[in-house]
């Protein structure tokens, strides 16, 4: 089996295993309690596998899951998933990793796109993300 086919094998598996953690967290009933109790748990980003297709300052491909109890899950092909949390907030979301937190602008919300911008420390870190294909 070659790198390449190595590669897609961790990738399928690891969009599937975020998959179903998502099926799981409706499932028992996050929704309805977890993340920001002021705004609407169902909002179309959460629960959703996203993978980054543009970005100036994380690469391409990576995924993100905004979990509705407020579990972040990202994961790469060059390290090993990781787990933070987000929060709503006023001006958008806060991003908490490893007990960082970043203060983070919803610059677009569609259906096929999320684009935000995190306001790290030195330049600000904006990401175009696509749903995951499976």
């Amino acid at each position: 089996m070659s790198l390449q086919d190595k590669v897609r094998r961790y990738w399928r598996v690891a969009v599937l295993a975020i998959g179903a953690l998502c099926v799981v967290a409706g499932l028992i009933g996050y929704g309805k309690s977890g993340g920001d109790k002021t705004t609407s748990a169902q909002e179309s980003f959460v629960n959703k596998v996203w993978q980054i297709k543009t970005s100036n300052g994380i690469e391409p491909g990576m995924l993100y899951v905004f979990l509705s109890d407020g579990t972040l899950v990202m994961a790469s092909p060059s390290s090993q998933p990781s787990l933070g949390r987000w929060a709503r907030t006023e001006k958008g979301l806060n991003l908490i990793e490893e007990g960082i937190t970043y203060p983070t602008e919803i610059l677009s919300l569609k259906r096929d796109e999320f684009r935000i911008r995190s306001l790290n420390p030195g330049d600000p870190v904006e990401l175009q993300l696509t749903p995951a294909a499976p």
